[in-house]
């Protein structure tokens, strides 16, 4: 019985029995109906609430794994893949590599928010997360946290290589461990967790068997050119978030760099200065691999960069650091992209 059907015998019901002309066995009779069309919508309810349920709560375990950085650090990762060997690496183990890589990635995040519930409940843009919102326990997250990162280093272990999953390690620990109490107690937490979100880079990197010596042939130099980008890049990209929500940082006791700076000045001053670093390190593969069009490319796109940054340094308002945050998420993407064709432009 459908739920309007069910409402509506209720209704007639309970006009009936009001009914004087009604006797006391057909009142009993009547009472019987309610109770069984009750039992029967009850019934035909049911699943559809679990099922709604079962949603939200996946749902709420796939907001805990940041989906949106996560999808980031496996782009970088397959680049830096790609990079290696300047050509497409093994399908399977690229594979692997990203399925260990997400595990490592959904573990930080989801610990990442069990030390930060407090303060997520405080900030209105984080106060709905399914911590602090109490869709989830800690218990259950905590749950979540550990399988994540003990699945994703023993398989990367098992199915890609022992220095790749050292890598996925070091980056957690530098997340999780380091990085994460860090906000609470100095604005050099950004320095800290930008080491975090550019050591993917190097993961890609060894999954493939790609080189990270100095010397003369090997790959250290290739390397270190990705990962000093996706680090540069995360500066200006974190301090024009920092400034746009900076007084829900400070309400919630985080110490970010515009919270103990609120003019602004020093923030721009660091989103300038990296932006402005991107640019000569972001032309270094035309040293080996990259023609004209490369380099015409990633110094149009350094320069709109370095511009928005500088742009946000000289006002330090809404509007520039929404410009800002917009040119970075359009800059990464777009660079490594060009990666992917170095050899061919």
């Amino acid at each position: 019985m459908s739920t309007f059907a069910w409402r509506g015998a209720v209704e007639v019901a309970e006009i009936a029995v009001e009914s004087p002309a009604v006797t006391g066995r057909e009142r009993v009779v009547i009472d019987a109906v309610v109770e069984g069309a009750a039992a029967t919508s009850t019934v035909g309810m049911a699943p559809r609430v679990a099922h709604g349920k079962a949603r939200q709560i996946a749902r709420d375990y796939l907001e805990l794994t940041k989906p949106r950085i996560s999808a980031l650090v496996l782009v970088t990762v397959a680049v830096s893949a790609f990079m290696a060997h300047w050509g497409p690496p093994d399908p399977l183990l690229l594979l692997n590599t990203l399925v260990g890589t997400a595990l490592v990635a959904a573990s930080a995040s989801a610990l990442n928010q069990h030390l930060e519930r407090k303060s997520d409940s405080v900030m209105e843009r984080t106060a709905d997360r399914p911590l602090p919102s109490g869709r989830l326990s800690d218990a259950q997250v905590l749950w979540f946290g550990g399988l994540t990162i003990a699945s994703g280093l023993l398989y990367l272990a098992i199915a890609v290589n022992c220095l790749t999953a050292v890598l996925g390690a070091a980056t957690w620990i530098l997340y999780v461990v380091v990085y994460t109490p860090l906000k609470s107690r100095t604005p050099l937490n950004t320095v800290v967790g930008a080491v975090a979100g550019a050591l993917p880079t190097l993961m890609g990197w060894t999954a493939v068997g790609g080189s990270l010596s100095f010397s003369l042939g090997g790959g250290g130099v290739k390397a270190a050119t990705l990962f000093l980008i996706v680090y540069l890049w995360q500066f200006p990209h974190f301090m024009a978030i920092a400034w746009m929500y900076r007084h829900e940082y400070a309400e919630a006791g985080l110490k970010m760099l515009t919270v103990v700076d609120p003019s602004g000045w020093r923030a721009g001053m660091q989103a300038v200065a990296s932006a402005l670093a991107l640019v000569p390190v972001s032309l270094a593969p035309i040293l080996q691999h990259a023609g004209p069009v490369y380099f015409c490319a990633a110094s149009v796109l350094g320069l709109i960069y370095l511009a928005a940054a500088a742009a946000f340094c000289y006002r330090r308002d809404e509007r520039s650091a929404r410009s800002l945050l917009r040119v970075s998420l359009v800059y990464l993407p777009a660079l490594l992209a060009l990666f992917m064709f170095v050899p061919l432009v």
